[in-house]
């Protein structure tokens, strides 16, 4: 459970693309910057003056981040949304047209990066909790910008910034230390570097090294849901991913590997390199929004409204979808198929 990872940037397999299937856009308009991009940038009109609608509200929000526009974040792309859009055509070497096209928005997206993570790139230095000061609160600004903190920037490493460096660890296979260490400071980067590219048709290499090692089939949905079975009782452990311990994704991808089969590590990958179903079938991977928006849980559908998952409480332990908890949480269900 609680795993993010790295989001991939590959259309039809894409966070974003399968959100945009279920969801309104709207529902995004206040997300953490880094989903609320992935969606974002798959806009497939080009927002001019005129238009009304979340989206322009979205891009509001980046050029105020930016300090172009300081309006009222209205949704309404009036003459102030051109004139800031223009300012920022003009200043980044882009047509001067007044309309966000997709170049536009991938360099405004890339700009929004830069303002989160680049004042990463002066902290020298471990902090422990109970530190202030203006590297602790851009170390919050970049958590929140990868969705794991959610409160005011305020400098203090206090216990909710702890929390949210926990998730952070777990996520991206760090050892998990109460402290701002170096490797945090790395990871947060070369998250930075994988999100930097906004070509939807180039597949990253953990997709490609995926590719290679699963089979042409399906996989067989009996011998997995057997597999499964056989971990009940394990307990739960933050980062785990053998039978002394699992967390929610570290279970899938054991289990998975008991098949011969490899899947990426994190919940967010998983769901990024699956297939969208319409209908649940036994041995479907079913995802939830727990800690934060977008897929944060997972576990492997059973049947009879059914899954077996890694829960924090209680370890591998099968549930009932129809439990007001989760049936709350549910964002969809996907299949590990391989063209």
């Amino acid at each position: 459970m609680l795993a993010s990872g790295q989001i991939q940037h590959v259309v039809k397999h894409s966070m974003a693309y399968g959100y945009i299937l279920s969801h309104p856009f709207s529902f995004y308009v206040d997300a953490y910057p880094l989903l609320q991009n992935e969606i974002f940038q798959q806009t497939e009109m080009q927002l001019s003056y005129g238009q009304h609608n979340e989206s322009i509200r979205v891009l509001q929000q980046k050029l105020n981040l930016l300090s172009y526009y300081e309006k009222d974040l209205d949704g309404e792309f009036g003459i102030f949304t051109e004139y800031a859009l223009k300012r920022y055509q003009a200043e980044h070497h882009l047509t001067v047209s007044g309309e966000a096209n997709k170049e536009t928005i991938a360099a405004i997206i890339r700009s929004e990066r830069d303002k989160y993570l680049t004042p990463l790139q002066s902290i020298d230095r471990t902090y422990y909790i109970g530190e202030t000061g203006e590297d602790i609160k851009s170390i919050q600004k970049a958590l929140y910008y990868f969705g794991y903190y959610k409160d005011e920037a305020d400098g203090i490493f206090g216990p909710k910034t702890n929390q949210a460096l926990h998730y952070f660890q777990v996520d991206n296979g760090l050892e998990v230390k109460q402290e701002i260490n170096p490797q945090v400071i790395t990871a947060l980067s070369e998250n930075s570097s994988h999100q930097s590219q906004f070509n939807s048709n180039e597949k990253k290499e953990t997709n490609i090294a995926v590719a290679k090692d699963i089979t042409n089939e399906s996989v067989n949905s009996s011998e997995l849901a057997k597999t499964a079975k056989q971990y009940i009782g394990v307990s739960y452990t933050w980062g785990g991913s053998s039978p002394s311990g699992f967390d929610c994704s570290g279970y899938i991808n054991y289990v998975f590997n008991q098949l011969h089969v490899t899947i990426p590590r994190t919940v967010s990958d998983i769901w990024n390199m699956a297939q969208p179903v319409k209908s649940l079938s036994i041995g479907d991977l079913v995802f939830f929004e727990t800690y934060k928006k977008g897929p944060s849980h997972m576990g492997i559908y059973l049947g009879n409204k059914q899954f077996i998952h890694a829960s924090e409480s209680q370890g591998v332990q099968i549930s009932a979808m129809n439990m007001d908890y989760w049936q709350q949480r549910y964002l969809g269900a996907k299949r590990i198929k391989i063209k």
